[in-house]
């Protein structure tokens, strides 16, 4: 349903969550997918080698770190792209931002008691204008209280590589498909939008 909708990946959660989902069931999904949708493994703090063996018998090509990973850490795992995902309170941690060799940052809200999925949005106005340099020239995916009614705004403003989405197309805590098609028509528009605008510069 979510591919039909048209997203570029989807996230299996191997961390303790409400969302956390068994190697086995996500195997499973796995080998159902199209080609070209990305099959991202969401952990925390786990070890290297359990996030090798579930990657390896899941089918993963992308791992999602939330955790206190370090660059070594993230550094173990030549054979997959790499996110490391960032909690970002009252201001961006910059100074570890260049530290990473990974292939992309993710900026969550931060919550004194989980790792992500509180449905909460951090000050999107510190991404305003950020640098490539201040980020270690690496993309961003934001994260944190995105909706159907906001995804477009974070766009304008963010401008990140992508959205990473869970708790705002979920209802009762169960993805919602009329949710995800609204948010994924939302970025459709935006996109062209966006297309439109650059055509005619």
């Amino acid at each position: 349903m979510a591919v039909d909708a048209g997203v570029h990946a989807l996230g299996f959660v191997f961390a303790e969550s409400p969302r956390k989902i068994s190697s086995r069931q996500a195997a499973r999904i796995i080998q159902a997918l199209p080609p070209f949708v990305g099959k991202v493994g969401v952990f925390v703090d786990e070890k290297p080698a359990v996030v090798q063996e579930i990657a390896a018998a899941c089918g993963l090509d992308t791992l999602q770190f939330h955790g206190a990973e370090t660059p070594h850490y993230c550094a173990c795992f030549p054979h997959y792209k790499v996110i490391k995902a960032f909690s970002v309170g009252e201001s961006l941690p910059l100074s570890q931002f260049a530290l990473y060799r990974v292939d992309a940052l993710l900026l969550d809200t931060h919550y004194p008691d989980k790792k992500g999925g509180g449905g909460k949005r951090f000050n999107w106005n510190l991404l305003h204008g950020m640098k490539g340099e201040q980020r270690g020239n690496l993309p961003f995916i934001l994260a944190g209280g995105l909706n159907p009614g906001n995804a477009a705004a974070a766009l304008d403003l963010c401008q990140p590589f992508g959205l990473d989405v869970s708790s705002g197309v979920e209802t009762d805590g169960k993805k919602n498909p009329a949710r995800i098609n609204e948010l994924m028509d939302e970025v459709y528009r935006w996109n062209l939008k966006k297309m439109s605008i650059t055509s005619w510069r």
